[in-house]
């Protein structure tokens, strides 16, 4: 058993090498540009947003404390790898520290979930506000908000923690270089040339505990939803109930069509999509929901649009008075 431990050991690398985009990597720094203008419409809208949520008593409501949830997740999620694939980009900074990788690795994944989890708590609100709007406020208190989202965060963090021991196991001798741009967990497990099948299986039955989990309540909600909404007599009134779904259905297609693709090319296309097309939506799957999130939920939102109309007059009548 101990020389089996010291066989592992010695075949798990001190560190792995990030090969960036494959086949691309003479037009990374091109490539760059839209990932790092991406990235900062991210950071700037979403934290943007959050602060608008917490300085505004009118948006002190469930829908958009779940919304500055998100927000807080997007921020978190693309961080976890754009910075560092902005400096294999640039500097060619490709070496990762093994244990520095399995962190990484936690970290995305877990963010991903929460990211998942969050859109199905926002569905979930819209069901109890067009359902049971008489309800909404004393169903929807913060204490079970703060417990939804604390819930969400603990499933992901569980779900996730074996990828990182799943891996750790694993014997390393085909060399250290990972053709991605980030540490994922079967990209990592890829290099191995032990057995992945455990890693593979895992893998999908987590996507498929969260992502299916979730897709199936945003699912049952929207069809009560639509239920509702018909029976409604007032015309006015059923496109004011369509009108406060339209931004979180877009949230929906936006995170996960790059998100099952992503999955599936990874696990049943790895022949039929060029290495490159793979890398490059798995790096959008993480940051186009970021970027993508302030700028629907502020043109499709109407209290959030007229928040920020006013915010920017308050701005302009200040600097005037100055003057």
């Amino acid at each position: 058993t101990s020389m089996a431990v010291s066989n592992i050991s010695s075949l798990t690398p001190g560190s792995f090498i990030l090969s960036g985009i494959p086949g691309l990597e003479a037009v990374q720094v091109w490539i760059s540009l839209p990932f790092c203008t991406m990235y900062i419409i991210a950071i700037m809208g979403n934290f943007g947003l959050i602060y608008l949520i917490y300085s505004e008593d009118a948006l002190h409501r469930p829908m958009y404390i779940f919304l500055a949830l998100l927000s807080f997740t997007d921020v978190l999620m693309c961080s976890s790898t754009l910075p560092n694939t902005l400096f294999i980009f640039w500097f060619n900074l490709k070496e990762i520290d093994f244990k520095a990788c399995l962190v990484q690795m936690f970290f995305v994944h877990t963010f991903t979930g929460m990211e998942s989890g969050m859109l199905m708590l926002m569905a979930l609100d819209r069901y109890v506000a067009i359902c049971f709007p008489l309800r909404y406020g004393t169903i929807l208190t913060n204490p079970i908000i703060a417990k939804a989202g604390l819930l969400t965060f603990l499933r992901g963090v569980m779900l996730v923690i074996p990828f990182t021991f799943l891996t750790k196991r694993l014997p390393y001798c085909r060399g250290n270089l990972i053709p991605h741009t980030y540490c994922d967990h079967m990209s990592v497990a890829k290099v191995s040339c032990g057995n992945v099948k455990v890693n593979a299986v895992y893998g999908l039955m987590v996507a498929l505990l969260i992502g299916g989990f979730d897709i199936l309540c945003v699912t049952v909600s929207y069809t009560m939803i639509l239920k509702a909404v018909v029976s409604l007599k007032s015309v006015d009134a059923r496109q004011k109930a369509f009108g406060t779904c339209t931004a979180h259905l877009c949230a929906i297609v936006i995170t996960y069509v790059p998100a099952f693709f992503t999955l599936f090319t990874h696990r049943f296309g790895g022949h039929t999509i060029p290495p490159h097309i793979h890398i490059i939506m798995a790096n959008l799957y993480l940051l186009l929901p970021p970027t993508m999130n302030p700028i629907v939920y502020g043109v499709k939102t109407k209290q959030i649009r007229n928040c920020v109309i006013r915010f920017f007059l308050q701005k302009k009548d200040a600097s005037s008075q100055n003057i």
